[in-house]
């Protein structure tokens, strides 16, 4: 039987201080993700690399996700260090996604120190970018996957939801603000204190950003601490025997949790072109179609593609802010049936009407592939920036729902399986009562040292295997990006084959490819929506399980 002391616990004296703090640390990693997404993919057009060479290097993404999550979930499943499973990983993945991400931003002048020669240094340049780019993805997954556990670990079973819409809305801060900044001529308002140019600012302020929340998320969130695991304590497990317990683990799934995941897997091949290329079509739709001539020759085309991009996430990212938080009040939660908070009798009435007719998160999880797909469908036949920005701001509440389904029905499963029933009375609200179900769980005495049935009786939640469950989720959510990255590859190769015309000014007009035809990324966008089609009949599924 495994063993703990302490209880799991966060500072702060509401329900909203207490999940802003829990999930704080989501705002830095989406600010990371923000800037890649929005500018990697251009930085990499603007050394040289051919769009088929560049959706080689975003290989990176689902590679990372495959090995690092499963992983470093379940190392910290099993870690009995005195500062907690999860937040050690935050805090050292969080300081080496920071190193990589200014590596990143300087490559030509960390290169540059080493050989002054330009021409020279440009394929080290290409290669060290590539490697900063890899670097920040491992780095990067492994804070993803300890910060999404600790959720589970921290909150109870009728908490998950909330939990996961939380983390929903500060990935939209997260979003917003990368957009925001990428948006705006950072080094005519900063100066050159921070960098020369636009990206390099970006990636000094998102290091820090990742360094700040993972720090502020660690110092307010307590964890159980976990003293004899379940397994012999005297056994150190080899990487080997990870390996095995996950592969295991996968192949004897729960029907519902394999429902989930391959829900996951469909959609997810619909979203990674959409969430590493769209920023890019959107520019490019906007300097073939829209742009003026001075615009074309703007000697910083990287930032124009950039800002341009960022301009129109920053309407995308308001309607995910928004949705993240109005969406969670009119969606039922999964485990409605075994939870229902009790509201004023004054209210009761109101309350009750308003109920009946509140979907399920499962209907709000198909209509957002259905959505999502519609909207896609359109993309090889839009021919202005503007229409392919309406395009991608439709995609915003389906981002919503797919950010905290697959999580809050995870969530829910997980709990289920570690025994916890989400019916203690310590976690229950009743009419009269202001606080939340944590201010009991803060008050427990954290020397006590508690049993599994001990700690499901007082927090309603242990999630032990939550690291193992979620890194698997992630296999799910990586597979399907691989594939994008094939497809992307394939589909590149064939329509645009040569250099960016809009970024590879330093390449012969010989070598850039043409612009008559279809925009390739607008058909990889395509058939991540028929994608999303399949996806709509495997969420369906989990209504029959």
């Amino acid at each position: 039987m495994s063993r703990w002391t302490g209880q799991p616990s966060i500072k702060g004296s509401t329900e909203a201080m207490r999940m802003a703090l829990l999930t704080l640390n989501t705002v830095g990693i989406t600010f990371v993700w923000g800037v890649e997404q929005t500018y990697c993919t251009p930085y990499l057009l603007s050394l040289g690399l051919t769009k088929s060479s560049t959706s080689l290097v975003w290989i990176a993404g689902p590679l990372s996700g495959l090995i690092v999550q499963p992983v470093v979930g379940a190392l910290a499943d099993e870690s009995k260090s005195k500062w907690g499973r999860r937040r050690p990983f935050i805090i050292i993945g969080s300081i080496l996604s920071a190193l990589c991400l200014l590596t990143l931003g300087f490559t030509k002048e960390i290169v540059g120190s080493f050989i002054p020669d330009e021409k020279a240094a440009q394929r080290l340049t290409i290669c060290t970018a590539v490697l900063a780019i890899y670097a920040v993805d491992f780095s990067i997954n492994a804070v993803m996957s300890a910060a999404r556990s600790l959720v589970v670990d921290t909150l109870p079973i009728e908490k998950q939801q909330t939990g996961s819409a939380w983390g929903s809305r500060m990935s939209a801060i997260g979003h917003g603000i990368a957009y925001a900044t990428g948006a705006v001529d950072l080094p005519s308002i900063l100066g050159t204190r921070l960098g020369d140019t636009q990206f390099k600012q970006l990636t000094v302020i998102a290091a820090l950003g990742l360094v700040f929340t993972c720090g502020v998320t660690a110092w307010a969130v307590t964890e159980r601490i976990l003293i004899a695991s379940r397994h012999d304590p005297r056994q150190e497990k080899t990487g080997f025997q990870v390996i095995s317990q996950i592969w295991h683990t996968i192949v004897n799934l729960p029907p519902r949790i394999r429902a989930i995941c391959m829900a996951q897997f469909w959609a997810w091949i619909g979203w990674f072109p959409f969430l590493f290329y769209s920023t890019t079509w959107i520019g490019e739709t906007y300097f073939r179609y829209d742009a003026t001539h001075s615009v074309k020759e703007s000697e910083d085309a990287l930032g124009e593609i950039g800002r341009v991009g960022s301009e129109a996430f920053i309407i995308y990212s308001i309607i995910t802010f928004f949705g993240s938080w109005i969406l969670p009040m009119v969606i039922r939660s999964p485990d409605d049936e075994s939870y229902t908070q009790r509201p004023p009798q004054s209210l009761r009435s109101v309350v009750e009407t308003l109920n009946k007719y509140k979907p399920d998160l499962l209907t709000a999880w198909v209509c957002a592939h259905a959505t999502f797909a519609g909207a896609m469908l359109f993309a090889p036949f839009a021919t202005s920036f503007r229409f392919a920005t309406v395009l991608v701001c439709l995609c915003g509440l389906p981002w919503n729902i797919a950010s905290w389904a697959p999580s809050a029905f995870l969530g829910v499963e997980v709990n289920k399986l570690s025994g916890a029933t989400g019916s203690s009375t310590s976690h229950r609200r009743s009419s009269h009562d202001s606080n939340i179900e944590l201010e009991e769980m803060n008050e427990l005495p954290s020397s006590s040292l508690l049993s599994p049935e001990d700690s499901h009786a007082k927090s309603g939640t242990t999630g032990q295997l939550s690291g193992v469950y979620f890194g698997i989720l992630n296999i799910y959510t990586t597979i399907p990006q691989f594939i994008g990255t094939i497809l992307s590859t394939i589909i590149f190769s064939i329509l645009e084959p040569g250099k960016s015309p809009e970024l590879a000014h330093q390449a012969h007009p010989d070598e850039h490819h043409g612009t008559d035809g279809p925009n390739a990324i607008s058909v990889c966008l395509f058939i991540g929506a028929c994608s999303a089609i399949v996806a709509v009949f495997a969420t369906r599924r989990l209504r029959y399980l």
